[in-house]
């Protein structure tokens, strides 16, 4: 049974900095993409960083430069630091998991990031 578990969310101050993680089990990352997805209140999910299992690094404008997407395969976990926090980053984020053989998606059940001004 796949499950992603997310932690390392909370309350943070802008200019701050958080590091998320996500533990994977029942999955192995040489076949799975693995990114970040964040959802603010009355907006659509929206891809924040993603590592593909040949280590490519994609992220979105807004985040780059000031986040940082990476693995741990000995643990299978997937870490997201993210410094500089803005409160526009304010979002519950989530793990995803998206396998390269099937192009199917496992989610995380999210962790909430707060940023105050």
């Amino acid at each position: 049974q796949v499950q992603l578990v997310e932690s390392g969310g909370g309350l943070v101050q802008a200019g701050g900095s958080l590091r998320l993680s996500c533990a994977a089990s029942g999955i192995n990352f040489r076949f799975n993409d693995m990114g970040w997805y964040r959802q603010a209140p009355g907006k659509q999910r929206e891809l924040v960083a993603a590592i593909s299992r040949d280590g490519e690094q994609t992220y979105a404008d807004s985040v780059k430069g000031r986040f940082t997407i990476s693995t741990d395969n000995a643990k299978n976990t997937v870490y997201l630091q993210m410094n500089s926090l803005k409160p526009e980053d304010t979002a519950v984020y989530y793990c995803n998991a998206r396998s390269v053989i099937s192009n199917s998606d496992r989610w995380g059940q999210g962790t909430q990031v707060t940023v105050s001004s």
